[in-house]
């Protein structure tokens, strides 16, 4: 199931599209502004790719998520020490599994090193040397006025105390970026070389960087750059991934197709029709190429034929859990409910019980207006929502489903974690305060209601 969060007015830059399986449903207000999606498959792809690599740099207790973004650019950053985001531009713009690996090794190399704690450190010592640099430029500013035409040198003297400071600690923290920068390109080549992976990928990008920025950067001062110049950089990490001893080695095919299995998936679901057609064009019978067709074949209203292309993959590869979930979803969305419960019990089957397809399954029990299904699906939705915190959906149909049973408590409880999720704090706020007059004073659901009325806004949301 893939999850799109919608985007908030800050993020207009940056492209959105919505779709179903790729439902709507935000991550954390952390995030907020961001147009998030969330995809089992695609999730867990990254997940594999990293953890050997966060087991090298000694992060795999850690818990680092991998979070994705849906904007086309190649991009990849971390920016709170717990999460790395990577835009789905990244993903489609690997052609090996290699090449995203790469990526996501040097920015592991910026989690292991501390990057940001440092880089906030330097900008706090920055804030107070300019602070230092003001008053003292202000003192002389004062003293030359107070002495009139005498004092111009005063003046001029003060006026150069302010701004002279400015452009050294600007340049000071524009070095300390660059270094950072290639401390985790050294970084991610020794993790990849620990784990017996080829940095050929690595270099590949930051190649293909380098020849999309060369002329940007000609003519720049190489000082007044966050990041190394294009060409010392690339011929840097070229050295360091030319000796690695596993330099030529190759993706293993089974990685390589669940790779091209996903950018598939994300181009169905992000992309035009017709881009997907001229991607993934008929003539082309690979396992990805179908998988994409079914995909749009579905989201585009010829569900018969969909469910027909979709059988056709589970019975060449009857335990891939990703087939099911998307027959699930293609019945659900179908309007057809009850039969999505079977492909979707299969789908949590085989994928060890993954939250987003138990929320799919929970949403299909829901909708089937089946009381006999109501109290399976809060266990499952419960359970989906203890292990992923982050997506309001859950919550929504938990909700929906103790409304069923009569609850009103516990949906009102739900709703309001879903609206606090959202970032909505208004309507979180007058939902939990409403569920705290249904629960007894004291009790579980009474202290998280009670939490939601008295928390404050996280960073990105409003309190309105």
């Amino acid at each position: 199931m893939l999850l799109i969060a919608p985007r908030s007015r800050t993020a207009r830059v940056l492209a959105f599209a919505t779709s179903a399986a790729i439902a709507l449903a935000p991550m954390a207000a952390s995030a907020q502004g961001l147009p998030l999606i969330r995809d089992a498959e695609s999730e867990q792809l990254l997940r594999d790719y990293t953890r050997p690599i966060l087991r090298a740099a000694g992060l795999e207790k850690q818990n680092i998520q991998m979070v994705i973004i849906n904007e086309p650019s190649f991009n990849a950053f971390v920016a709170d020490g717990r999460r790395i985001f990577v835009n789905t531009g990244a993903i489609m713009q690997s052609e090996t599994p290699n090449q995203i690996i790469g990526v996501l090794a040097h920015e592991t190399g910026h989690l292991a090193g501390g990057h940001l704690a440092k880089i906030r450190e330097q900008l706090a010592n920055a804030q107070t040397q300019l602070i230092i640099a003001m008053l003292l430029g202000a003192g002389a500013l004062v003293a030359g006025a107070k002495s009139g035409g005498a004092g111009s040198g005063l003046t001029q003297a003060g006026a150069a105390a302010i701004q002279a400071p400015q452009e050294m600690i600007r340049r000071n923290l524009l070095s300390y970026q660059r270094q950072q920068e290639e401390n985790a390109d050294r970084a991610g080549v020794k993790y990849l070389t620990a784990n017996g992976q080829s940095a050929r990928g690595m270099y590949e990008t930051f190649k293909r960087f380098t020849s999309d920025s060369m002329f940007a950067a000609r003519g720049a001062d190489p000082y007044l750059q966050s990041h190394p110049m294009p060409f010392d950089r690339v011929q840097a990490l070229e050295g360091l991934a030319r000796s690695s001893p596993y330099w030529d080695k190759k993706d293993d095919p089974a990685l390589q197709l669940r790779h091209d299995m996903v950018r598939a998936k994300i181009s169905a679901f992000m992309e035009r029709p017709d881009t997907v057609y001229r991607r993934y064009p008929s003539s082309n019978n690979s396992l990805p190429a179908r998988y994409a067709r079914a995909i749009v074949t579905y989201r585009h209203g010829d569900l018969r034929s969909a469910i027909a292309q979709i059988d056709a993959l589970i019975s060449e590869q009857p335990n891939n859990p990703y087939f099911y979930e998307v027959r699930g979803q293609a019945l659900l969305e179908g309007g057809r409910p009850a039969e999505a419960i079977a492909p979707l019990r299969k789908a949590v089957q085989l994928s060890h019980n993954a939250p987003l397809i138990e929320m799919l399954l929970g949403q299909a029990l829901v909708a089937s207006n089946d009381k006999a299904y109501t109290d399976e699906a809060i266990a499952i939705l419960r359970a989906a929502v203890a292990r992923e915190t982050e997506a309001p959906i859950g919550y929504l149909q938990l909700a929906m489903a103790y409304g069923r049973k009569g609850d009103y408590a516990q949906a009102d409880l739900a709703s309001a974690q879903a609206a606090f999720l959202r970032g909505d704090n208004k309507t979180a706020r007058e939902l939990a305060s409403r569920a705290k007059t249904r629960f007894a004073i004291g009790t579980p659901g009474w202290v998280k209601a009670d939490d939601i009325v008295s928390a404050r806004p996280m960073p990105g949301q409003k309190n309105n």
